[in-house]
């Protein structure tokens, strides 16, 4: 039986949440926050894993829902380089 490894599924959900506010939709964002990460779970910005995340994240990587949260992720991004790519620092990705 292999063990979790809690600081990878910190990092991912927090990589995967701030990569989802880059969205440049935001109707195909709320699916995010209604389906992913809630609003005010992860301050924006914030990929480091601290000694709390464990206790605040918890729910987002037992197995199952970290599998939900990564399929999520990838339909989220399907759906937002359909409709407006993603939008950072000024700069808006090249349609397809």
């Amino acid at each position: 039986m292999r063990t979790m490894d809690k600081a990878e599924r910190i990092m991912m959900v927090k990589a995967m949440e701030f990569i989802a506010r880059q969205i440049n939709d935001e109707e195909v964002f709320e699916i995010w926050l209604v389906s992913g990460v809630a609003d005010g779970d992860i301050e924006y910005g914030d990929l480091s894993v601290r000694p709390g995340d464990v206790e605040e994240l918890g729910t987002y990587i037992t197995d199952e829902d970290f599998a939900d949260l990564m399929q999520t992720f990838l339909r989220l991004m399907e759906a937002g380089n359909e409709s407006g790519g993603l939008y950072c620092d000024g700069v808006v990705s090249k349609s397809a």
